[in-house]
Formats: structure tokens, sequence, C-alpha cells
């Protein structure tokens, strides 16, 4: 007698967009602008905003620190074109 092979059962698989709604334990449904907007502003409130003096200390941090990049990246530039000249000329 011959046997044959049955192929295994394929799970059924639901889209992926369905399980996320499950994960976030919403039902698909679109909110209103309304309830967006309310959301929005609740989750504005839970917001630690920054001091002023904070806001100054980190401008003038970033700033330094673009300000070296910058000077980095032009001398790189500068060495690199230098080399390039003495090579190629």
């Amino acid at each position: 007698m011959r046997q044959t092979r049955t192929a295994p059962k394929q799970e059924v698989r639901r889209s992926p967009v369905s399980d996320r709604h499950e994960l976030a334990g919403t039902s698909g449904k679109r909110t209103s602008p309304i309830t967006f907007y309310r959301q929005v502003i609740a989750e504005l409130r839970k917001v630690v905003w920054p001091t002023r003096p904070q806001v100054i200390n980190y401008f003038w941090v970033v700033l330094v620190f673009v300000l070296v990049m910058m000077a980095i990246v032009a001398g790189l530039d500068y060495g690199f074109g230098q080399l390039s000249f003495k090579v190629f000329a």
C-alpha cells in the first residue's frame, strides 16, 4: 500500500492591523476630532516643560556642539582638498 503525505495545516493568520487594535485595546473605530483634540491637550498637560534657564543652557550646549562639528568638518575638507591637490597636481 502506498503512503501519501498530507500537507500540514496552515494557520489562518489575521491582518497585523487587527492585532494592533487588540493590543491597544481599541476596536478600530475612528475617534472624532473633538476627542482627538481633548486627548492631545491631556497629553500636553503631562509634559514636563523645561525652565527658561534650562532652555538657555541647552541652546548654548547645542550651539557649541554644532560649531565644533563645523570646525572638524571644515578642517577635514581643507586637509583632504590640500592632499588631493598634492597628489593629483
